[in-house]
C-alpha cells in the first residue's frame, strides 16, 4: 500500500510517497511555477510509482465544497497565474485513486492532530497557525475539519494595533492591517526593509509580531476552544513562540484555563516540517476507507 502526499505550497511542491505505516519512503521539491509546469512534474513523479490514494494539502483559497461547480480548483489567489486552476481535476486525469482535497494548513494541522492524539487520546481538537509568506489557520475537531462552506481564511480577521506599529499601513491588498497584512514573514522588510531572518530576536518589531500573533490564539481560545494551538512556518523559532505565550498570558489574563502554555502554545511536533506530509498520508488513507465504505 502507498500513499502520495503532496503539499503545495505558493513557493515550493513537496511530494512524498509513504508505506502502510505512513513513512516516507521517497521524497522530492520543486519549485512553484507555472500551473503547467509545476503539475506535470507532480504527475511526472507519482507516475513511477503504483499510488493508492492521495492527500493533497494546497495553498489557496480552494474551493472545498463537494456540491460546487469549481470543487477541487485553486480559486482567488494572490499567486500569479494560479487563480480558477483546476487542481484536483487535472489530478484525477492522470490517477484514478481516491483522492481527499483540503488546504496546506489543514494538512499540517491534521498530521498535529494524530500525533498529539497518540500521545493523549483525550485530545480532540487541534488549532494549527502557519506563518510565514501569509497566515493560515487549520482546525480539527474530532477527526473533521474546521470549516463547512470553505475553509477558514484566518489570516484576515481584524486585530488591535500595537501602539508602536500605528504608522505602519499593513501589506494585504485586500485588508491592510489585517493579520496577514501585519504580522506574516514579509512584514518585516515592509517596515524597514531588512527581512526577518535577519531581524535579532531583540528587536522590537518580533514583540509586536508576537502580539498580534497573541491576539490570535486568543480569539481561537474563546471560539474554538482547541486542546493545543501549534504555531509553524518559517516566523515561528522557540523564541519567537515564547514571546507569543508571554504576549497571550497579558491580554488573556487568566481569563480560562489552558493549562501548560508550553503545552497549550507549541512548536509542531513532527519534525523537519513533516506535518503536512504525515497528515496527507493519514487523509489518503481516509479517503480510501470512505471509498471502500460506500
Amino acid at each position: 500500500m502507498l500513499y502520495g502526499s503532496i503539499e503545495a505550497g505558493g513557493t515550493k511542491f513537496v511530494c512524498a510517497v509513504g508505506d502502510e505505516n505512513f513513512k516516507v519512503i521517497d521524497q522530492t521539491q520543486f519549485p512553484t511555477t507555472t500551473p503547467d509546469e509545476t503539475l506535470a512534474k507532480v504527475i511526472r513523479y507519482f507516475n513511477k510509482f503504483d499510488i493508492n490514494a492521495f492527500g493533497i494539502a494546497s495553498f489557496g483559497p480552494i474551493d472545498v465544497d463537494k456540491n460546487s461547480e469549481t470543487y477541487g480548483w485553486i480559486i482567488k489567489t494572490p499567486k500569479k497565474g494560479w487563480s480558477n486552476i483546476d487542481f484536483l481535476g487535472k489530478m484525477k486525469e492522470s490517477f484514478n485513486v481516491p483522492m481527499l482535497w483540503t488546504t496546506d494548513v489543514n494538512g499540517s494541522a491534521y498530521g498535529e492532530y494524530i500525533s498529539a492524539k497518540k500521545n493523549d487520546e483525550n485530545v480532540k481538537s487541534v488549532a494549527y497557525i502557519t506563518i510565514g509568506t501569509g497566515i493560515g489557520m487549520g482546525g480539527v475537531i474530532n477527526g473533521d475539519f474546521l470549516g463547512v462552506m470553505g475553509t477558514p481564511e484566518f489570516g484576515h480577521i481584524k486585530v488591535k494595533r500595537h501602539r508602536d506599529d500605528l504608522d505602519f499601513k499593513g501589506i494585504c491588498p485586500w485588508h491592510g492591517d489585517c493579520l496577514e497584512g501585519v504580522a506574516s514573514g514579509p512584514t518585516f522588510e515592509a517596515r524597514d526593509g531588512i527581512e526577518g531572518r535577519q531581524t535579532p530576536i531583540n528587536d522590537p518589531k518580533w514583540n509586536i509580531i508576537a502580539y498580534y500573533v497573541a491576539q490570535a490564539v486568543v480569539d481561537l481560545t474563546v471560539t474554538f476552544r482547541p486542546n493545543k494551538v501549534v504555531l509553524g512556518g518559517g516566523v515561528c523559532t522557540p523564541e519567537f513562540i515564547a514571546k507569543v505565550r508571554a504576549q497571550f498570558t497579558l491580554l488573556f489574563n487568566n481569563y480560562l484555563s489552558v493549562g501548560s502554555l508550553e503545552k497549550y502554545i507549541t512548536a509542531p511536533e513532527i519534525a523537519h516540517n513533516g506535518s503536512a506530509t504525515f497528515g496527507d498520508f493519514v487523509l489518503a488513507k481516509k479517503a480510501l476507507d470512505e471509498k471502500d465504505n460506500i
